[in-house]
C-alpha cells in the first residue's frame, strides 16, 4: 500500500503527514518516536485501512519535512497539544483512535487525558506511562540503557550524532532492537534528521525532558495531562528484548491506564516491536481498536 504525503497546519506548526484509507473512516492518528519518522507506521497502516480506518501518521514537530516550530518547544505537553490540534483540523470525531510509539507514546498519554472525548481507544508502545517509568528509571540497569539521554544534554551531541551520516542512529537501533535488520527503516528515517536544524529539534525533546531548556508556562495544563492515567481503554505493548527500556519497567503499567486496559509483552521483539513483529503487533492493535 502506498501512503500519500500531505500537509496541514495545526497548533501553529506546518505538519507533513502520511495517509491512507477512507476519508470518512474513523481517524487513526499514529505518532512516531526517536530516532524515527512517520514511515515507521508503513507496516501497520494497511491493517488499519483494511479495518476501515483513515490512517494519518504525522512527522512530529521538528522532524523534516514537518517544520521546525517557531516556539522551540519540545516538551511532552507540546506533543499532546499537537495531537489534539491535528484531530481538530483533520476532522476527527469521537470514533478516533490514537497510537504512539516511544516519544509518540508520551504524547499519546497526554492527548488522551487532555481531550478524552476525542479518542475512543488508545494504543502505546515502548514507553510505559510516567507512573510506571518513574518506579524503575533510576535503577542501575535502566540508567545504563538511558546513557544517551544524558549525553544529548551536551552541545557536542549535535555534532557526534550527526557525523558519518547519522551512524550514531544506526548504533542505537542495533542496541535497542538486537538482531533486527533496520537497513530499510534507517534509509527512510534519516532524511528527517540529516539537516542540523532537524537533528537539534529531535535532541530538543530530551533537553526539555531533563530540564536543559526551560518549560513553556503556557503548556502547564498539557504538561500535567502527560502525567495522568489514560481515561480510555488502553493497550500497552512492549518488546521482551527491548534494549532501550527494560521490560521490567512495563510491569504494573496497568495501574496507570484506564479501565478495560491491558499490557502485552511481545516475544522476540526489541524497542521497534511494531516493525520487528508486525505479524503479532498488527493483529493486537487492530483487534483492540475495533473491539
Amino acid at each position: 500500500m502506498e501512503l500519500q504525503q500531505e500537509v496541514v497546519t495545526a497548533n501553529d506548526v506546518e505538519f507533513a503527514y502520511l495517509t491512507a484509507g477512507p476519508v470518512d473512516g474513523p481517524l487513526a492518528l499514529c505518532l512516531h518516536g526517536f530516532p524515527d519518522s512517520a514511515h515507521t507506521w508503513r507496516r501497520l497502516a494497511p491493517a488499519l485501512v483494511d479495518a476501515g480506518h483513515r490512517v494519518v501518521a504525522p512527522f512530529l514537530r521538528g522532524y523534516a519535512p514537518t517544520a521546525v516550530p517557531a516556539d522551540g518547544s519540545y516538551q511532552t505537553g507540546a506533543l499532546a497539544k499537537d495531537a489534539v490540534a491535528l484531530h481538530e483540523v483533520l476532522g476527527g470525531d469521537d470514533r478516533a483512535v490514537i497510537i504512539g510509539h516511544d516519544w509518540g507514546a508520551t504524547g499519546t498519554y497526554g492527548a488522551a487525558s487532555l481531550a478524552p472525548e476525542r479518542w475512543r481507544r488508545v494504543v502505546t508502545a515502548a514507553v510505559p506511562p510516567s507512573g510506571s517509568v518513574g518506579k524503575g528509571f533510576l535503577t542501575y540497569d535502566q540508567l545504563r540503557r538511558s546513557w544517551y539521554m544524558f549525553f544529548f544534554q551536551h552541545p557536542l551531541a549535535d555534532i557526534v550524532t550527526g557525523q558519518d551520516d547519522l551512524e550514531f542512529v544506526d548504533r542505537l537501533w542495533a542496541d535497542w532492537s538486537p538482531g533486527y535488520d533496520a537497513t530499510e527503516d534507517l534509509a527512510l528515517l534519516k532524511p528527517s534528521l540529516r539537516d542540523p536544524a532537524n537533528l537539534a529539534a529531535a535532541l530538543g525533546y530530551y533537553r526539555a525532558m531533563l530540564g536543559a531548556t526551560p518549560p513553556d508556562p503556557s503548556l502547564e495544563a498539557e504538561q500535567a495531562a502527560t502525567q495522568q492515567p489514560t481515561p480510555q481503554p488502553t493497550l500497552y505493548l512492549h518488546g521482551a528484548e527491548d534494549g532501550c527500556i527494560g521490560v521490567g519497567i512495563a510491569e504494573g503499567a496497568e495501574a496507570f491506564l484506564g479501565e478495560g486496559s491491558r499490557v502485552e509483552i511481545v516475544p522476540g521483539a526489541g524497542h521497534f516491536l511494531h516493525l520487528e513483529r508486525p505479524d503479532v503487533v498488527n493483529q493486537l492493535i487492530v483487534d483492540f481498536v475495533t473491539g
